[in-house]
């Protein structure tokens, strides 16, 4: 199954998730409703506070990178490609990208979803002040 980490976040009021091209997840406590990429803030840990192995994992240029949502019995999945040139190791933000850009808070590239994707439902479930839950899972082939 590859390398998991699993760990919670939490929704907020001003979550939109109306992005077209990433999605991210924030330790940070609060945002405004112009942060629509955003899905989860308050969360444990950012792309730094990951288990090294797997951040390293990420780093092979075969990586397939699988993100997970949960929250209240309902999940959304993404996955993408990792990229030797990923430095993950921004302090507070974990963003997935539809396009190939790469900077500090890169979790994965050329994903196949992003914040626009999530279903109806959970989007509103995660503007509740709720636990949302986190995995993420790097397969090297």
């Amino acid at each position: 199954m590859g390398l998991i980490e699993r760990f919670r976040a939490w929704g907020h009021p001003n979550i939109r998730a109306r992005h077209r091209t990433t999605l991210m997840v924030t330790r940070d406590p609060e945002l405004t409703p112009r942060g629509d990429c955003i899905v989860a803030v308050g969360a444990e840990k950012g792309l730094a506070d990951l288990n090294p192995e797997l951040r390293e994992a990420a780093r092979k240029k075969n990586a397939r990178i699988t993100l997970i949502l949960e929250a209240e019995g309902l999940s959304f999945t993404v996955s993408g490609w990792g990229d030797p040139r990923l430095t993950l190791d921004h302090p507070r933000d974990i963003v997935v990208r539809r396009s190939r850009y790469i900077c500090p808070r890169t979790l994965m590239i050329v994903a196949d979803k992003a914040a626009c994707d999530i279903p109806e439902e959970l989007r509103r479930t995660l503007q509740r002040r709720i636990p949302i839950w986190i995995t993420i899972i790097v397969e090297n082939s």
